[in-house]
């Protein structure tokens, strides 16, 4: 299947009822996804379908319209209730469930750590900003619960939906951020740590949970790589009493080209978020 539209032959042997399309390179529920945003192919698709099966359909059509001509009408939804359905489906499409506890305990977090930064401040600066030593990889914990099993009860129908995919991935992980980065860049003008030293290196870390995640499962690479830095950056920090020199403005170069190549990686194998059977998204 090109990118552009499905080939006629991939489109007869579905219309077939053959789901299954190896011999062809894709499967019928990535035909499906292609189905619901183009309308070329689905012409196709009504095109190439058996005369029985086209048949079918409008039989099938012809009894439910009056099966439903003869049930009672349900009193309209009113206009609210309707704006309140909407934002529901909007909400669903956008934020996992489990993602509102994570933000919230990373909130918590880092309001923590301000307040660990003013106690040292007014002791004489001993110790190195734990804002600046946290937000690099502050967002993670919500990017872990925005595609996982063991933290969304309703996963396994959101990974089955023809929706699921790289897209729906990037939108939660975007709510994610949009949730955490303003809270990191007040907690920095709180303790004079300006967001040009860990903005980079947060969309980095950000970027690398999802492309490592499309090979061990995102709730994986995202305390794997969370533990990494903690090890790495954050303890040596403290017991040194000097931030990483990772950290400092000369490293954000390195850090922009980081997080380019890490989101060029999750273009590349971002596919894999699109097969529901994978038992890597079941991690």
């Amino acid at each position: 299947m090109t990118e552009q539209h499905i080939p006629a032959t991939v489109l007869e042997r579905y219309a077939g009822g053959r789901g299954v399309l190896a011999d062809a390179g894709a499967a019928a529920w990535t035909v499906e996804v292609h189905l619901e945003r183009c309308g070329r192919c689905r012409e196709e698709l009504a095109r190439v379908a058996p005369g029985d099966l086209t048949a079918l359909v409008s039989d099938v059509g012809t009894r439910v319209l009056h099966a439903a001509s003869s049930v009672p009408q349900m009193p309209a939804r009113s206009a609210w209730s309707t704006h309140v359905h909407r934002l529901a489906g909007l909400r669903r499409a956008w934020i996992a469930p489990a993602v509102l506890p994570r933000i919230l305990m990373t909130v918590l977090v880092v309001a923590v750590a301000v307040v660990l930064d003013v106690l040292d401040a007014l002791d004489g600066d001993a110790y190195p900003s734990l804002v600046l030593l946290l937000a690099p990889v502050a967002p993670l914990a919500g990017v872990a619960a925005a595609w996982s099993r063991g933290l969304d009860p309703a996963h396994e129908l959101v990974i089955s939906s023809p929706r699921a995919g790289l897209e729906l991935v990037l939108r939660r992980t975007l709510m994610v951020l949009l949730a955490t980065l303003p809270v990191l860049a007040v907690a920095g003008f709180l303790v004079g740590v300006a967001p040009v030293r860990w903005l980079l290196p947060s969309l980095a870390f950000t970027a690398g949970s999802l492309a490592l995640g499309a090979r061990i499962g995102v709730r994986r690479a995202s305390r794997w790589l969370a533990l990494a830095w903690a090890g790495l950056v954050i303890a040596p920090g403290l017991v040194l009493r000097e931030p990483s020199a990772i950290l400092e403005p000369v490293f954000l170069p390195a850090w922009a080209a980081l997080a380019v190549v890490l989101t060029a990686v999750l273009a590349a194998y971002g596919r894999g978020f699109s097969r529901p059977a994978d038992p890597r998204w079941n991690r």
